[in-house]
């Protein structure tokens, strides 16, 4: 009798006393563990936010953020597709919508535009009809869309990764905005870097 009270001491010890404890640990991970949803939830709120504040600010008819992401694999190397969609977007009364119209794009269609914004951070068109001016392959994609005057910016992290672009649209007039407009528009721009950034790392 003394020897089953010892296996069943030992058992209790040995094998069930740690796996109570895993079972623990897993629901107390669980429940400390962040809701997908709610963060991301969270972090469109303040993009959103923020992006409705510059198109008040600068009177814009269209803001956008585009985001970066893996859209499936070339065959036969299985290596990513870099592609962007526009992921948050506020309009004026009266402005069409944008964003379903860029959903899933090839980041190569867009080479120029893209590659610019890598180099200097921001492209800024105040008259696409002009034909002087460096439009780096963005005129049709203007006229489709109706934007007469558009401002690109690179949204970076804090370690100069290229994670997305804010767009400023104005579709009823032209629209020259100058110097320390631009430099406040990189300065929230880096901020939606910092909050897209960290939703990233989560």
């Amino acid at each position: 009798m003394e020897n089953l009270s010892s296996v069943i001491i030992a058992f209790i010890t040995g094998v069930m006393g740690p796996v109570i404890l895993l079972l623990l640990k897993n629901k107390i991970e669980k429940r400390n563990k962040p809701d997908m949803v709610t963060d991301a939830l969270a972090v469109s709120e303040l993009v959103q936010h923020k992006i409705e504040e510059i198109r008040e600010d600068v009177k814009a008819d269209r803001v956008w953020v585009t985001q970066f992401h893996n859209g499936g694999h070339f065959y036969p190397t299985g290596k990513s597709i870099a592609k962007f969609s526009v992921m948050y977007e506020t309009v004026n009364t009266g402005v069409s919508s944008i964003q379903q119209n860029f959903q899933n794009i090839p980041v190569n269609l867009f080479s120029k535009s893209m590659n610019r914004l890598v180099k200097s951070d921001s492209i800024e068109v105040p008259d696409y009809k002009d034909v002087k001016a460096l439009t780096y392959g963005l005129r049709y994609i203007a006229e489709d869309t109706g934007c007469k005057s558009g401002y690109l910016f690179s949204i970076k992290t804090i370690d100069d990764k290229f994670i997305g672009v804010l767009g400023i649209d104005y579709t009823k007039r032209k629209v020259a905005l100058d110097d320390d407009v631009i430099n406040n528009i990189m300065v929230q721009s880096s901020t939606l870097g910092g909050v897209l950034m960290n939703h990233l790392k989560e």
